[in-house]
């Protein structure tokens, strides 16, 4: 498959031969963003045993957590399709948006004007050093996706995300969605 070239907001789709990397094998991670000085994005697919509530003890409603990468674990870091809402949020694409005013994140939470459709969490980030990203497509480690989602990625099933990706590649893609995720498992 003939991947395009990295933007902000696009898809990044782990290859299936990315199977050693404990962070980003079968992951699918949104570009928050791309420019000559690197990428910055986010995993989508990677939940992780915490709740929103385990890490903000001001926060009451157990929002999920997500693994977000392997840069900054310690750091909590949150996308959204809720601008209007959050001051000082940063527009990735299509009705997505990265962080922002978080006091005021945390009173949207626990009133429940933000529901967890509209907001995801992570720990840490993913982030390639310059021309770092453009070296691993070249060593055919993800493919390239324009998000079509938009907004309503946040609504994605992680579980499944990254095999629906191969399902919808097709071709010698298709061998993969059903394959365990550890082969020697087989």
């Amino acid at each position: 498959m003939v991947s395009q070239k990295p933007k902000k907001g696009n898809l990044l789709v782990a290859e299936p031969s990315l199977t050693g990397d404990v962070s980003f094998n079968r992951s699918v991670v949104l570009i928050a963003e791309h420019n000559h000085e690197g990428s910055v994005g986010f995993i989508l697919n990677k939940p992780l045993d915490y709740t929103i509530c385990d890490l903000v003890s001001d926060i009451t409603i157990p929002f999920q957590v997500f693994n977000g990468g392997p840069v900054e674990q310690d750091n909590l870091y949150f996308i959204h399709k809720v601008p209007e809402l959050i001051e000082n949020s940063i527009e990735i694409s299509d009705g997505i948006f990265w962080g922002g005013n978080f006091e005021m994140t945390v009173e949207l939470i626990n009133s429940g004007t933000i529901t967890e459709q509209d907001i995801r969490f992570f720990l840490g980030y993913s982030g390639w050093g310059t021309s770092q990203l453009d070296q691993e497509l070249s060593s055919k480690s993800w493919v390239v996706l324009p998000n079509e989602y938009e907004s309503s990625i946040l609504e994605k099933a992680a579980n499944a995300f990254w095999k629906e990706k191969m399902v919808e590649l097709g071709g010698n893609y298709l061998l993969w969605s059903n394959a365990p995720e550890n082969p020697s498992l087989n």
